[in-house]
């Protein structure tokens, strides 16, 4: 875990520099945060994962320098990988509800969209099921022009999308698309995902880290209650409400 440089600039706690589990956390100044996923071989999400994204997203919404946050993954092939009970489903259901009232995954991801921070997916390799989830809960997706593939492919598979893509991806890319998306379930490589409005733009791969980096440094360096107020006006008609 990276995090020397957030303890000397004062803006680290020890909420933020205990050991984890799935997570590599560097804070390169008190504006701005950078959480990569860590979890040999693919990245999948399980119920530790959930925790600890739980967790996290406790830290930012209390951090008051805190201005914007970025999640990368360390294996360039997998940004997320979908869902894996790990053989016990109890540990799942053992997560219990966030204070939204939803359960833990939904939880996060609904307060992870509302924090009063911003929140930028720096996609390179696959987001499919729920790691399109977390993407799609971020505020601003940037992903690698020739190594990203995103989708939903649940429906294929005879079940439901359940993690909030059937109310977020109609709102991006409009009622159409969202059906092919989730009914077609076949996964989007960068340009397509940029055509349909699923990412908000691709950058040749080899250009992604330094230009999510120089957009995370000036967002840094904004003042903190803008950042907040913006974020808290734009929410009410652009993210879909609890029931959906």
């Amino acid at each position: 875990m990276e995090l020397g440089s957030a303890e000397s600039n004062g803006s680290g706690s020890e909420a933020w520099a205990r050991p984890w589990t799935h997570l590599r956390i560097d804070r390169p100044s008190p504006g701005r945060c950078r959480v990569t996923f860590e979890h040999p071989p693919i990245n999948t999400i399980t119920a530790t994962t959930v925790a600890e994204l739980a967790e996290l997203v406790g830290l930012i919404e209390a951090d008051q320098e805190l201005n914007v946050v970025v999640f990368d993954s360390a294996n360039p092939d997998f940004y997320l990988a979908h869902y894996d009970i790990e053989g016990d489903s109890e540990k799942a259901l053992a997560l219990g509800d966030g204070p939204t009232g939803m359960h833990a995954w939904l939880d996060l991801l609904v307060r992870l969209s509302r924090a009063p921070v911003l929140s930028i997916a720096a996609v390179r390799g696959r987001a499919r099921g729920a790691g399109s989830e977390f993407v799609l809960a971020c505020d601003l997706r940037f992903a690698s022009r020739e190594n990203t593939l995103l989708g939903q492919f649940e429906v294929a598979t005879g079940v439901v999308p359940g993690g909030g893509p059937i109310a977020r991806l109609a709102r991006l890319v409009g009622r159409g698309r969202a059906l092919e998306i989730l009914l077609v379930a076949d996964d989007l490589d960068g340009p397509c995902a940029e055509l349909y409005g699923y990412v908000n733009r691709t950058v040749p791969d080899e250009r992604l880290d330094e230009e999510v980096a120089a957009i995370a440094a000036r967002v840094a360096r904004f003042d903190h209650e803008a950042i907040a107020r913006t974020k808290a006006y734009v929410d009410p008609v652009t993210l879909p409400p609890d029931g959906a």
